[in-house]
């Protein structure tokens, strides 16, 4: 599998800014640009790069924690995780996962089992080089 995201920036860095765009449709000329990056917390200009990391890291550990707890002989009605990325001095320094889960019939000692196996084992956490925390409850 390939997937394909177009990123196009033009001018310089204080005053240029850009668009993403991605293969599958999810966004189109997605608006990024210094102001959307370092001064724009509520994001309602555009996305930035770091925003698109914790992402791409909460889709994917809801995804392999739900595989993970099929395989258990658990089927998650709902698997809700923020992540926070913090981004210090031009470097991403953590990314905190807050995870609630509604798992029927699974203790909480087992949802922590495999809610850690999915923190430390899906594909995006393996490329991140940062600390990446969990905390997890059930619902």
């Amino acid at each position: 599998m390939k997937r394909k995201v177009n990123a196009i920036w033009k001018g310089d860095g204080p005053t240029g800014s850009g668009v993403l765009n991605a293969q599958s449709g999810a966004f189109d000329n997605m608006p990024y640009s210094f102001k959307t990056r370092f001064e724009n917390d509520n994001g309602i200009l555009g996305t930035n790069p770091e925003e698109l990391i914790a992402a791409a890291l909460a889709g994917c550990f809801n995804m392999k924690l739900s595989f993970l707890l099929n395989d258990a002989n658990f089927n998650p009605d709902e698997l809700n995780t923020d992540a926070i990325l913090t981004f210090e001095n031009g470097k991403i320094i953590s990314i905190n996962l807050n995870l609630s889960g509604k798992v029927q019939e699974i203790t909480h000692e087992k949802f922590i089992e495999l809610a850690n196996e999915a923190k430390n084992n899906c594909p995006i956490s393996g490329v991140l080089n940062c600390p990446i925390s969990l905390s997890a409850s059930l619902i």
